[in-house]
């Protein structure tokens, strides 16, 4: 009896290293529903400079970026916004304060023709900006076609942090189906929802007595509370995966020169991959040209951007912004910028971060090179 009583032991104890353990699903086994996100951030740098030096030197740089996206089946709403400010003095007697400031916003609205595909659509779009010592302001509307789509994966993200979180703790002794996974990250996908039927103030039990719904399980006070600080207090940057090409035809309506009613093309792209549950990877890129006189000027503007989660509260951002400028009157100019940057989550809305950039144009002989620590607060 000892003797089968040892094998059987030595048996279940070889199987429970064969057997295969449930994995976390991947971002890809999200199957997107009617949903929304939204980002907004407002960013600062600033230096200051005194001693063995004319006058006392400062930089001061501040940057703002808001983007809400609206997805369902056969709609996709895009609002964008950004904006970038500086103030600065050199250190030499008689240098004067300088400044400047640029804000671009768009909205864009793709209509599918197959609602739920990942096939063609149709999109408008309209843009406004403003920069320091133009003479008008710029605006621009253009309609046109596209094919693919993007998907916001960030609901899953959310989910798999829920669940490892739930696990840890103990609340959940076994990992769920990614039937489960998919249950609980579209419950999380609408917490607008959720605050707006129930308020800002009440939603949270609501929201989360769901997702205890979903997953079949009593999380208990601890298990609740784990959540709550979770999906609340533990900031997730947007995850996305797709691709998608367009291509449009439209009017500068105004322009910065003071010209009004210039036609113009644009041909844009955007890709988008995580590449596991931590690391996302994407690039967007875009070509616009007036069309007007034989004008042969154009802008090329393309942005790729890695950004890993090192840990709960440290995310490292990498990002290269090539920018391409041809007019007639002028020669062309070229502008890359590196820019590697690890942001430490103070609170869940408040970031401290540490930033490497590296800036060449062509009308510059040498590469500039700045180490700067800022705060960034999320705002949304």
């Amino acid at each position: 009896m000892k003797k089968y009583n040892l094998l059987a032991t030595a048996i279940a104890f070889s199987a429970s290293f064969a057997a295969p353990s449930m994995a976390e699903p991947s971002l890809f086994d999200y199957q997107e529903a009617t949903s929304s996100y939204e980002d907004a951030y407002v960013a600062g740098n600033f230096d200051i400079g005194s001693g063995n030096q004319d006058q006392s030197s400062y930089d001061l740089d501040l940057f703002l970026d808001y983007e809400k996206v609206f997805s369902s089946p056969d709609r996709n709403t895009k609002f964008d916004f950004s904006g970038s400010g500086s103030r600065s003095r050199g250190p030499k007697d008689g240098d004067e304060t300088k400044s400047t400031f640029q804000l671009l916003g768009s909205a864009t609205v793709d209509n599918y023709f197959q609602p739920g595909s990942k096939g063609a659509f149709w999109y408008g779009k309209g843009e406004v900006g403003a920069k320091k010592d133009q003479k008008k302001a710029f605006s621009k509307a253009t309609i046109g076609v596209g094919y693919g789509r993007v998907v916001n994966v960030t609901p899953m993200a959310r989910a798999i942090r829920v669940i490892q979180a739930l696990r840890q703790k103990g609340t959940l002794q076994s990992d769920p189906v990614n039937s489960t996974y998919q249950a609980v990250a579209e419950i999380i996908a609408k917490e607008d929802q959720y605050r707006s039927r129930h308020g800002a103030k009440n939603y949270n039990q609501y929201w989360i007595g769901d997702i205890e719904k979903a997953l079949n399980a009593t999380l208990g006070a601890q298990g609740v509370i784990k959540s709550y600080d979770v999906l609340t207090q533990e900031s997730i940057s947007t995850r996305k995966h797709g691709w998608l090409v367009r291509a449009g035809v439209g009017a500068v309506l105004s322009d910065y020169d003071g010209e009004t009613s210039k036609p113009a093309v644009e041909v844009g792209a955007e890709y988008h991959l995580p590449l596991s549950n931590q690391t996302q990877l994407s690039n967007e890129a875009i070509f616009t040209t007036t069309l007007k006189d034989d004008s042969k000027s154009y802008i090329f503007n393309n942005e790729l951007s890695l950004t890993h989660e090192l840990t709960d509260v440290i995310d490292w951002e990498n990002k290269w912004l090539l920018s391409y400028n041809k007019f007639d009157e002028a020669d062309s100019t070229t502008a890359n910028t590196l820019t590697s940057a690890f942001n430490y989550e103070l609170t869940n809305q408040l970031d401290f971060n540490i930033t490497a950039k590296l800036a060449k144009t062509t009308s510059q002989d040498d590469i500039d090179k700045r180490l700067t620590m800022g705060i960034q607060y999320r705002l949304k």
